[in-house]
């Protein structure tokens, strides 16, 4: 599995490799930050940042395409979003985040709103991801 985080910086990458033996199915991660890595490292459309914005289910679902096609691993997450405490507005406020998960036979996309504060909604977003990866891999085992 692999990653793409942008408001998480890196902490689902840290989670799995807090785990011993993860080596065994953790490929790495993409961490862009910015809306040029996403586009540059993770093969984003720029069109779908400038028509959806960069914390948006389009970019989510592209980011998490892009890890699996750059890091060559069948299963991945993705997170896009604004931890705060800025950076909000009216229309995509403090806390909305956007996770993603994608397999071999397709992707799975939610949107949250969390109310806590940066470590909390970073926290959040990272457990998110993870549970829907999960729920994706379980559905297709059924």
């Amino acid at each position: 599995m692999g990653t793409a985080e942008s408001c998480t910086g890196g902490l689902i990458g840290h989670s799995l490799t807090a785990i011993p033996g993860s080596s065994a199915y953790f490929l790495g991660g993409v961490v862009s930050y910015s809306d040029a890595l996403k586009v540059d490292l993770l093969g984003v459309p720029a069109e779908a940042i400038e028509r959806h914005g960069a914390v948006s289910a389009q970019v989510a679902v592209a980011m998490v395409d892009g890890a699996r096609a750059r890091l060559g691993c069948d299963y991945a997450v993705s997170v896009t979003g604004v931890a705060g405490p800025g950076g909000g507005t009216l229309a995509k406020p403090v806390g909305l985040t956007y996770v993603a998960a994608a397999g071999p036979l397709g992707h799975r996309v939610e949107r949250h709103l969390w109310d806590g504060d940066r470590t909390a909604n970073k926290e959040r977003s990272a457990a998110a991801a993870m549970e829907l990866l999960l729920a994706l891999i379980e559905g297709e085992g059924s």
